[in-house]
């Protein structure tokens, strides 16, 4: 959902119920996780809890937006190159794909590209279905990811020259 006062794209990723069962009968507590993004590069994950659901989703937007990072996308649509990324048990592989593919990705890794702009994608959870691993796990890959214009800084090279053709 999309606020009017703001640039950023907020997607509600998972609510957990969370029981605590006392003495008078069962205490309900809310645990949300959210995914913060512009649209055009920049996205943040946060986890809130509370014990209404509304409260929730606002304290984890609002810790999304403090975590914002900016992801290089190659002409604002998809990946500059295969992307493998892991945290504990959750793996993630996210594959650049050609124009008008779309977005082939489920569950939280779907929302991830949606809040980051990402266009043309195919992506596949391999480890943990557990939406906290698996958005991790894909932070992780996607900010290892590095552009032509990171790696001519850094091999001292022209970006024409890394991102020539291969003959064939």
């Amino acid at each position: 959902m999309k606020n009017k006062d703001s640039e950023f794209v907020e997607k509600l990723v998972a609510i957990n119920r969370i029981t605590k069962v006392v003495k008078g009968g069962r205490r309900f507590g809310f645990a949300a996780l959210v995914v913060v993004g512009n649209q055009k590069g920049s996205i943040g994950i946060g986890q809130g809890k509370s014990k209404q659901v509304p409260d929730a989703i606002k304290k984890a937007t609002e810790v999304a937006k403090r975590s914002m990072v900016q992801i290089p996308l190659k002409d604002g649509r998809t990946l500059h190159h295969d992307v493998y990324g892991k945290n504990g048990s959750g793996k993630v592989l996210m594959r650049s794909a050609p124009t008008g593919t779309g977005i082939i990705a489920g569950g939280p890794m779907r929302a991830v590209c949606e809040v980051l702009g990402i266009q043309d994608v195919v992506a596949k959870s391999l480890g943990s279905s557990n939406p906290h691993n698996v958005l991790k796990a894909l932070i992780n890959g996607l900010k290892s990811q590095s552009s032509p214009k990171l790696i001519s800084s850094i091999r001292g090279k022209k970006i024409s020259e890394i991102i020539k053709k291969r003959e064939n």
